[in-house]
C-alpha cells in the first residue's frame, strides 16, 4: 500500500471530505520502537488524523498534537509538517497494558490527563506566536476527541473514521463548510449532510487500510457527484540534525554538559523520534561553548527538550 491522502468535495453542496492510508511512513514512524498493541493502536490513528487535520486547516506551518497522560501511555506526540511530512513517538509507564484497555483508562486514569494541539507558524509574523489548543479528553476514541476539537475550535462540523494495524494506518474525514448565502445552490441542508455521513458511516476498517483511496471514495460516494484533487504523498521525515542537538545543550548549560561528560565520558543524545544517536567526546563540547552558540528555541516535552 502506498503513502496516500486524497481530497475530493462534492459539486452543489458545501461539503469536503479526505482519505489518508499511510503505508511506509507508518513503518517508518515505528521502525524504532516496540510500543504495545494498544498504544500502536492510538498512535496509528493520531498520525492519520494529524495528516488529514493539516491538510484541511489552511495553515503554513507545523501541527503537533501532544497528549499527556496520567494512565499507562504516558506521552504521545506527533508532529505533521504542510508538505505532510509526520513523525510520531510515545513514551509509556512501566506498567502491564491490556489490548483491549480503553481509550479513558489508557490516557486519562485519574482525570488530569492533557491534550494539546499546537499550530506553529511556519514563518511567523514579528510578534506572531504558535497558537495552541486544549482538547478534552472525553469520549471512546481518537475520532470522538478530534470531533470535539474540530466542532469547537474551528466551528466545522466535522466526522472522522480511523484505522491502524501494524502495518498501516488510515482514515477518512467528512466536513461540512459554512453555508454560501450567495447561492442557493452552495447550501448544505440537514437531509443531504446526514445522508452523505450515513455513506461515510459504512466504510470499514480494510477499506481505510487496504483498498486505494480511489476505490475507497468511489464504493462510498458513487451516487453522488464528487470532485477530485491531485493526491498529496505523505511520508515520515525526522527533523532532528546534530545542530539542534548542539543548541539543546548550548540551552542545558555548560555546567550541566560537564558533569554529564565528568560521568560518562562523552554526551550521547538519542532522538525519541527517529532512533538516531548524536555523540559529542570533551573536545566536541568544548568547541561547543567556546564557539558561544545562542540559547535554543526549541519544543519542551515531558521532562526534557524535543531534538
Amino acid at each position: 500500500m502506498s503513502d496516500l491522502l486524497l481530497k475530493f468535495s462534492f459539486n452543489g453542496a458545501r461539503a469536503r471530505g479526505e482519505i489518508v492510508q499511510l503505508g511506509a511512513a507508518w513503518r517508518d514512524m515505528t521502525a524504532h520502537h516496540r510500543y504495545p498493541p494498544a498504544v500502536m493502536r492510538v498512535l496509528g490513528e493520531m498520525a492519520a488524523a494529524a495528516a488529514l487535520l493539516a491538510s484541511s486547516i489552511k495553515f503554513n506551518g507545523a501541527l503537533v498534537m501532544q497528549i499527556y497522560g496520567d494512565g499507562p501511555l504516558q506521552l504521545l506526540v506527533i508532529e505533521c509538517q504542510p508538505d505532510l511530512a509526520l513523525r510520531a513517538t510515545a513514551k509509556v509507564r512501566d506498567e502491564p497494558i491490556a489490548d483491549d484497555i480503553s481509550l479513558q483508562d489508557l490516557l486519562n486514569r485519574g482525570g488530569r490527563g492533557r491534550f494539546v494541539i499546537t499550530l506553529d507558524p511556519k514563518d511567523p509574523m514579528p510578534g506572531q506566536q504558535a497558537y495552541q489548543g486544549i482538547v478534552a479528553l472525553e469520549g471512546d476514541s481518537v475520532a470522538e476527541l478530534l470531533q470535539t476539537y474540530m466542532r469547537q475550535s474551528e466551528q466545522l462540523e466535522t466526522r472522522l473514521w480511523l484505522a491502524c494495524s501494524e502495518d498501516a494506518a488510515g482514515g477518512l474525514l467528512l466536513q461540512r463548510l459554512p453555508d454560501d448565502n450567495r447561492s442557493a445552490s452552495g447550501l448544505l441542508d440537514e437531509d443531504t449532510w446526514e445522508r452523505l455521513s450515513a455513506l461515510a458511516r459504512t466504510v470499514t476498517v480494510e477499506e481505510l487500510l487496504a483498498v486505494a483511496p480511489e476505490t475507497v471514495l468511489h464504493r462510498l460516494f458513487w451516487q453522488e457527484s464528487v470532485e477530485q484533487y491531485a493526491p498529496l504523498k505523505p511520508r515520515f521525515q525526522c527533523s532532528c540534525s546534530r545542530q539542534r542537538i548542539q543548541k539543546m545543550l548550548v540551552s542545558l548549560g555548560q555546567g550541566e554538559v560537564d558533569s554529564i561528560i565528568a560521568e560518562q565520558g562523552s554526551v550521547t543524545v538519542t532522538c525519541e523520534f527517529c532512533g538516531r544517536k548524536y555523540s559529542l567526546d570533551p573536545v566536541d563540547v568544548a568547541h561547543l561553548f567556546a564557539r558561544g552558540l545562542e540559547r535554543a528555541d526549541t519544543a519542551t516535552l515531558e521532562g526534557g527538550t524535543k531534538p
